[in-house]
């Protein structure tokens, strides 16, 4: 990556925090909340795949929640996948909550993914229940990538808390779409990964492994082989 790229990220990094910490609130009742978060990465990689084709991303957050569990927000990200898109922008919306006093979480909501500069804007449904350090999550669109097709995500994760703040977690996931959707008639992929974190000085590092089976390289080429992600965010 160019020099000039990498200081434009820094810049625009520079620009959110700056802009996101006044965005922390919460209403005197606690009724009313609102955060954000903004964070630097080596790449972007959504579902084993990068999303940035190998180059640094920049994304960033913000949302609104609700002491009932509603929550709704916004999330973007640098992103380049050949074509006119330079940006992923993402809206959501949902309920979390927990099933009274059984330790079991849940959290269902719908999710927008749009690409300014092209056409391939899409829905998706999602769902997850959590239990102690696992969760298990699955997640639906009839318009998969923007194809017109049927496709399922699922996912399975856990987190463990180690010694000296660190925190450790792993998952790996599926993605299942007609045959259509992907290429040469593969009609699913899976991919996982494994990482730890740690909260200093304010702000969040993560160093992670992600890989991918053999039908994701024949689908992504160079876009799915395995590699280190590293990320420093900040939440406000």
């Amino acid at each position: 990556m160019k020099l000039s790229k990498i200081s434009a990220l820094c810049l625009a990094a520079t620009t959110l925090f700056a802009a996101s910490s006044a965005m922390a609130w919460e209403s005197e009742d606690g009724q009313h909340s609102t955060s954000a978060s903004v964070a630097l990465s080596s790449e972007y990689i959504w579902r084993g795949i990068s999303q940035t084709d190998g180059d640094p991303a920049i994304s960033g957050s913000f949302d609104y929640a609700h002491s009932s569990g509603f929550y709704a927000g916004t999330w973007a990200s640098s992103y380049d996948f050949d074509d006119e898109a330079s940006s992923e922008i993402d809206v959501y919306a949902g309920f979390s909550g927990a099933f009274g006093e059984s330790g079991i979480g849940y959290d269902v909501g719908v999710l927008r993914y749009m690409f300014p500069g092209e056409d391939y804007n899409w829905n998706e449904v999602y769902g997850s229940l959590s239990y102690s350090i696992f969760n298990l999550g699955v997640a639906y669109s009839s318009d998969t990538l923007g194809s017109d097709e049927d496709g399922y995500y699922y996912s399975l994760d856990a987190a463990y808390d180690l010694p000296m703040g660190l925190n450790l977690y792993g998952g790996v996931g599926l993605y299942d779409a007609d045959e259509n959707t992907f290429a040469d008639g593969i009609d699913d992929y899976s991919h996982y990964w494994v990482g730890v974190s740690k909260d200093l000085a304010g702000f969040t590092f993560d160093l992670s492994y992600q890989d991918t089976e053999s039908d994701a390289e024949d689908i992504y080429g160079d876009r799915a082989e395995e590699t280190f992600l590293f990320s420093v965010s900040k939440s406000f």
